[in-house]
């Protein structure tokens, strides 16, 4: 028996044990893979002198988070690197929009697309400056963000509060085209709008794109030195020495629960853990309400709000050791270590639009990660550690392409849908394909496979749209960490925040599980200290003796 059990070992989950343990619990985290990480991994697995990073790679909200900063993770060895530059978006025509760390050399990359396009960079910059620190404060707080909203809320007062909003909630097509004259400075916000499931036409995606490369701008996208999997070292080494352990491959199959509390787990082997405090599910909110619990402890409201909770895109990647640099057509593109691959917003809408109808894009945009570029120990000097990947259906109706693909994903399939990735990347670098050494190829089934979070490379835990966000996270009022049963938390991206590599859900779960444990505790222990002095004075609860 342990005082905490934590299903799953993803960042959200071992910030969460990290933070109870520091609190006096003692914690024991439940993995399924035999290694802990969840989407925070790397491995040699491509060729044994190439570290690739499994899932994802750069951490931008890792950079800006305050619950991993107060971890002092540096002190378990954890280093960060950048690439000379953050962000990279070429065009065919060999122009390309660059996102850098100093904001002069942004705004001059978009002054060559149309003049005056750096100074309107340099204002959306200066927005950042008045408020991006109440913006990380209230993303990061447990929903409602009171403290945090309400000094946010005085400087919006300040910066133009409603205008400011109205900006916010545009699509990232109407934002561009109000602040930009040139395709630079679009495609900057509409790429970054891209890391997670909005469409250039989605309502809000403006804010998060807007978002996203703000934080390249003042934060960078960093990576941790070694791989992914060294930021997952040092909270699981910060956690052992302060008395939590790690267990792998041991399945959750079941949440107990007696008299409608969470009392502990039980995995795949039969083995029962048991839990004095609280059970904390860094699993998917399907996952959590669909299978790990049974019906009969929820509310049918919350079974009826479960099957429209909606999934974000599917995810298909490929991983390469390349034995030179990527021959971009554009000199920029080779310094930085993100790229964005699609010829124009037009493009992406087009993409989109593929996807929402069900469709395999035919010319996927594509997200590019230049490992070695941003981390020499990734690889061999004068190589390239690299991966790209792109978004698909869930399920698949039609193949926009040439090639039949069907969505099945077998092993054919799976090799069409690589090569189409490189004919893109070759596009803008012409004789990649002659650089590849190895590859990897990381369809949705085998996303799901490696991290059952990731149901068909889902990266975000449900959608980013705005019906599914907030107080809407991961169903219509809820927007917290606590779940109908008692001393039973939901700590992954499907719960407010959302997705990233930040650990916010993780912490807002492990707070909620220490109040609620302080509040029980307040009232038992003025119970027990009445208890004590009727002992000693020799009454009863009926009485005197």
């Amino acid at each position: 028996m342990v005082d905490a059990v934590v299903i799953g070992s993803g960042p959200n989950g071992l910030v969460a044990a990290n933070l109870l343990a520091g609190a006096g619990w003692s914690v024991e985290v439940l993995e399924a893979q035999d290694e802990p990480g969840g989407a925070v991994r790397s491995d040699r697995g491509v060729h044994p002198e190439y570290v690739n990073d499994l899932f994802s790679s750069f951490y931008p909200l890792a950079a800006v988070s305050p619950v991993l900063g107060r971890l002092e993770l540096h002190r378990e060895g954890l280093r960060w690197s950048h690439a000379p530059r953050v962000l990279a978006h070429p065009l065919l025509d060999g122009s390309c929009a660059v996102l850098d760390r100093d904001r002069s050399a942004t705004a001059e990359a978009l002054d060559r697309f149309a003049p005056g396009d750096g100074e309107s960079w340099q204002a959306l910059c200066r927005i950042w400056d008045r408020l991006g620190g109440d913006i990380v404060d209230a993303l990061f707080s447990p929903f409602p963000p009171v403290r945090a909203g309400a000094a946010l809320a005085v400087r919006l007062r300040a910066a133009g509060g409603l205008r400011l909003a109205r900006s916010l909630v545009l699509p990232v097509r109407r934002l561009g085209e109000e602040e930009f004259a040139g395709q630079g400075g679009r495609l900057l916000l509409a790429g970054n709008a891209l890391h997670a499931d909005l469409a250039p036409e989605a309502a809000g995606s403006g804010g998060f794109g807007w978002l996203m490369s703000m934080l390249g701008q003042f934060h960078g996208f960093p990576v941790p030195v070694g791989g992914a999997g060294a930021l997952t070292a040092a909270l699981v080494r910060r956690l052992e020495s302060r008395g939590g352990s790690v267990r792998c491959g041991q399945r959750v199959t079941e949440v107990v629960v007696r008299q409608g509390r969470a009392v502990g787990v039980r995995t795949e082997s039969g083995e029962a853990v048991q839990a004095r405090r609280a059970v904390l599910a860094d699993v998917s909110a399907p996952c959590l309400y669909g299978s790990l619990l049974s019906p009969e402890h929820l509310p049918p409201r919350l079974l009826k709000d479960m099957r429209r909770f909606q999934w974000d895109f599917a995810t298909f990647k490929v991983d390469w050791a390349l034995h030179g640099p990527v021959p971009w057509s554009s000199a920029a593109a080779a310094t930085a270590g993100t790229v964005h691959l699609a010829e124009g917003v037009d493009e992406l809408t087009r993409w989109a639009s593929q996807i929402a109808r069900s469709r395999i894009p035919d010319r996927p945009f594509l997200l590019v990660g230049q490992m070695t570029t941003a981390d020499a120990t990734r690889s061999p000097l004068d190589t390239e550690s690299a991966w790209a990947y792109t978004h698909v259906p869930h399920e698949v109706k039609a193949d926009a392409g040439a090639d039949g693909l069907t969505g099945t994903w077998d092993a054919g399939e799976q090799e069409r849908m690589a090569d189409r990735v490189e004919r893109q990347v070759e596009r803008y670098a012409p004789g990649f394909r002659s650089r590849i050494r190895a590859r990897r190829v990381l369809a949705p089934p085998s996303l799901q496979a490696a991290d059952g979070n990731l149901h068909n490379g889902a990266v975000n835990g449900g959608t980013a749209s705005m019906h599914q966000q907030l107080v809407f996270r991961p169903t219509p009022g809820t927007g917290r960490s606590e779940t109908p049963v008692k001393g039973l938390y939901l700590a992954s991206a499907s719960a407010h925040p959302g997705g990233g590599v930040h650990g916010a859900p993780g912490a807002n779960a492990a707070r909620a599980a220490i109040r609620s444990t302080r509040a029980t505790a307040q009232p038992l222990a003025a119970a027990q200290r009445l208890l004590a002095r009727r002992d000693r004075t020799g009454e009863t609860a009926g009485g005197t003796s």
